[in-house]
Parts: C-alpha cells; sequence; structure tokens
C-alpha cells in the first residue's frame, strides 16, 4: 500500500552527511499555511505539495528516512520549485527555505555519481549539456564572451531569421527556448582593472561585478550604472579575474561549482579598499550576499567571505543609503510600472529602495501593479527547465503590468527582463522593459 507520500522504492536512499539539508532548518517550519499564498506555483496548481510547506515536508520526510532521494514527488517538487524566497518573507518562524531547497537539489545531484544504492545517471546528452554550461561558460569568462559573439553573428546574419521561418527550430523543440535569447551586439564588458573617475568631487570609491549575462547581454545596463554612480560621486573599479557570481549552479545543485566561482570572485575583489561591491543584477547579489553560508565548511575562506558579503551592495541599496545627486536629474515624462525581481524583494528585503528611486526622477509617474512581487518565472533557468510552468507565471506577470497602462516596465534582474520582453513579443505589445539604473541615466543631464 502507497504511503501518503508516494510509494517507495527499496533501498531507500538518504540524504548523505555533505551539504544534506539542515535538519533544525527543516523543524524550524510549524506548518501554518502562512507561506502558500506567497508562492507562485501553489498558486497556479492549488496542489499542497507544490507549496514550500508541501515541499519542506518531503524534506521531512527524507531527514527522517521515511522516503528516500529516489522519490519522484520529491524530486519533481524540489525541481518545480521557483526558489523565488517569497515564503522566506511571509514566514513568522523565520525558516531559511532557499537554504534547504538548494542543498535538497544538491543532494539528488550528488546522489547520481554515488556508489549503489544511487539515482540513475542523467541522460547523456543532459550531463553534456550541464558539463558545457556548468562545467565550461560559466567558469571561463573568455568561453562566455565567445558563445555571446557567436549568438550575436547567429542574429545579425540572417541565419536566426531563417530558422525561425522555416519551422526547424520547431522540429527541435527549441523555439521557445530560442525566443528567450536577447538581442546581442556583440559588444561586452570585459573587466580589466578600469577605474571610472567620480563626476566631480570623489565621495566613494566601488568595485562593480561585471558578472556573465550582464557582461555580455546587459553591457549597456552596466554602462549606465557607471555613469549614474559618476553622477553620485563614484569612482567605480572594474576588477580584473572576477566571473560569474555562481547563481545558476548553486540554485541547479552545483554546490562545489558554486564554491569555486565564490572564491574567485573573492579573491578577484579583495584588497581594493572599496567602499562597497556594487551588483547591479538581483540574483547575483542575492548569491553573493550568502558566500559565507557556502563558505562556512571552509576554514581557510569562510572569514575572507564574511568580510566579502559584508561590502555587497545592490545598487538601489546603495544609491538609497547615500545623499542621492538629484541636483541634475531632469524630467522624465513616463508613466512607469516596477515589477519586482524575487531574489531583490524576498531573498534581499530590498522593496522601498527602487520605488523611491523611480519616484526622486521629476515628471515620472510609477504605478503599482498588482502582484508586483509574484515571481515571472524565469528563475534563472527555470523557462527552460519547466517551461509551462514558467509561461503561465510569464503570462500572469504581464498581464498585470499591462493592466496599470504604464508603457514602461522597470526591472532589475536580467532573467525577469528576458522572460518579460518574451511574453511581450509573443503578444505583439510594444511596451518598453528598462532597467531602473537605465532610467536615472537617462534623467541624468550629461555633459
Amino acid at each position: 500500500m502507497s504511503t501518503a507520500v508516494d510509494q517507495p522504492a527499496i533501498p531507500l536512499i538518504p540524504f548523505s552527511n555533505q551539504d544534506r539539508p539542515s535538519s533544525e532548518i527543516i523543524n524550524t517550519c510549524v506548518h501554518c499555511g502562512l507561506c502558500l499564498s506567497a508562492c507562485p506555483t501553489y498558486r497556479e496548481t492549488g496542489l499542497e505539495t507544490a507549496s514550500p510547506r508541501g515541499r519542506i515536508y518531503l524534506m521531512k520526510a527524507v531527514d527522517e528516512g521515511r522516503i528516500g532521494l529516489e522519490s519522484a514527488v520529491f524530486q519533481e517538487q524540489m525541481s518545480l520549485c521557483l526558489n523565488c524566497r517569497a515564503c522566506e518573507a511571509a514566514c513568522p518562524s523565520g525558516v531559511q527555505y532557499g537554504l534547504i531547497l538548494e542543498a535538497s537539489r544538491a543532494q539528488i545531484e550528488q546522489a547520481r555519481h554515488a556508489p549503489p544504492p544511487a539515482l540513475p545517471a542523467r541522460p547523456l546528452w543532459q550531463r553534456a549539456l550541464r558539463g558545457a554550461v556548468f562545467g565550461a561558460l560559466f567558469n571561463d569568462m573568455r568561453l562566455f564572451r565567445g558563445f555571446a559573439t557567436s549568438m550575436a553573428l547567429y542574429q545579425q546574419s540572417g541565419i536566426q531569421w531563417l530558422a525561425r521561418r522555416s519551422g526547424a527550430l520547431h522540429l527541435l523543440g527549441l523555439a521557445e527556448t530560442e525566443r528567450l535569447l536577447p538581442t546581442l551586439s556583440g559588444q561586452a564588458t570585459v573587466p580589466m582593472g578600469q577605474i571610472y573617475p567620480a563626476d566631480g568631487p570623489r565621495r566613494y570609491s566601488v568595485a562593480l561585478l561585471t558578472g556573465c549575462i550582464m557582461s555580455s547581454a546587459f553591457s549597456h545596463v552596466h554602462a549606465a550604472t557607471i555613469r549614474v554612480l559618476q553622477k553620485n560621486g563614484c569612482e567605480v573599479i572594474l576588477p580584473p579575474d572576477q566571473g560569474c557570481c555562481g547563481a545558476l549552479h548553486t540554485h541547479g545543485g552545483d554546490l562545489d561549482g558554486g564554491r569555486a566561482l565564490a572564491r574567485r570572485n573573492i579573491a578577484a575583489f579583495s584588497g581594493l579598499g572599496v567602499d562597497a561591491i556594487i551588483v547591479n543584477a538581483a540574483g547575483c547579489g542575492s548569491t553573493m550576499k550568502e558566500y559565507a553560508h557556502l563558505l562556512h565548511d571552509d576554514p581557510e575562506w569562510y572569514v575572507r567571505a564574511e568580510a566579502f558579503v559584508a561590502m555587497v551592495k545592490d545598487v538601489h541599496e546603495f544609491l538609497a543609503g547615500i545623499e542621492l545627486n538629484t541636483r541634475d536629474l531632469r524630467p522624465l515624462n513616463l508613466r512607469v510600472t516596477y515589477q519586482e525581481p524575487c531574489h531583490l524583494a524576498h531573498a534581499q528585503r530590498i522593496s522601498g529602495q527602487p520605488r523611491n528611486l523611480l519616484q526622486a526622477i521629476p515628471g515620472l509617474e510609477l504605478i503599482e501593479m498588482a502582484e508586483s512581487a509574484l515571481c515571472c518565472g524565469s528563475a534563472g533557468v527555470y523557462n527552460i527547465t519547466q517551461p509551462e510552468m514558467a509561461a503561465a507565471l510569464g503570462v500572469r506577470k504581464v498581464r498585470n503590468a499591462l493592466s496599470t497602462g504604464a508603457r514602461v516596465i522597470a526591472t532589475a534582474n536580467p532573467g525577469c527582463a528576458l522572460q518579460i520582453v518574451g511574453e511581450l513579443q509573443r503578444r505583439g505589445e510594444h511596451v518598453q522593459v528598462h532597467y531602473i539604473v537605465e532610467l536615472l541615466d537617462a534623467a541624468y543631464i550629461q555633459e
């Protein structure tokens, strides 16, 4: 007879000692249910198992040996979760859900490589893809920039037009994934130790994370960020040897890969003597602020990670915490609505600061959308691995944004921007999507 969870296989595959989810965090949950209304997957499905409370129940069942990692329901729900962290913001008990979710995903991946009893290995094509993406592209920014250049050539040479018109993408099952590809110019922000002086007297010295996707697909956002910081008396440094923040690795169950990238960035930003390390992508900032937890078992790096984390500031957090230069802001007569990235609003608890910056721009009318902090469905590579749920959440987000009548949707994360632009294009809507720093940059008088 089946259990209340699902039919277990014999023998059960337990959590291993390495990177196991904390029993203490799991048992902090009192199953009150206040997280349910905040959870996007529960809102869409109405299923208890697709809620934070339900997923913690599954983790607890594995932790106590009642089911194992081979449970199909356990694997399905660890994958279906967006890791948006909205449940953490709603939780009265302070359950650190993101930490136990990432650890649970790591347990599943580690069990695929463990001696018997172990989970079946991923299909060869999946192993090859994960190796190419996690092991190569995101570990070497030269490779990543080379790949981005090839994608720019694909777009600009006419091959993309041909691939779309011919139906080849549909035959390969890649049409929806390819639609999310941003427009690439082939230009990239390459950190080589550049120092951009403050506009006027220097008030602060800051270092900027250039990252991977941001440096290649959103280099124009980096340029805007640098100019806005300069306008606010900041000297901006781009340290060499930095790279990907490791967010996709840690969210995808590759904690060792995330640790390697964390060590690289900690080393790259050490000894600069800056006042802050600035991040303009919500997902990157959230991960970087958790480097100390990621390296808590590494005595050599843990202390360095704590010092690093203390310096990390989201760009909106930083600008809202100083005396903002409003003297040089000229009016922008725009109707704007703000889509809150999950890892800014929930993981970093930064919600008021972006709105304050938007409202500081003369002439700009900020119109609040319904469910502004509900996940848009991007969540790293979620819109590739869980396309149906991602699409439903993307539709919901864009419908709420369009209902405001705003002609600009402001955001602060690359995945959110790509997800929203993709849904707008599918609908044939000509609403613009911009980062908040882009709007600030447009408002500042350029000499």
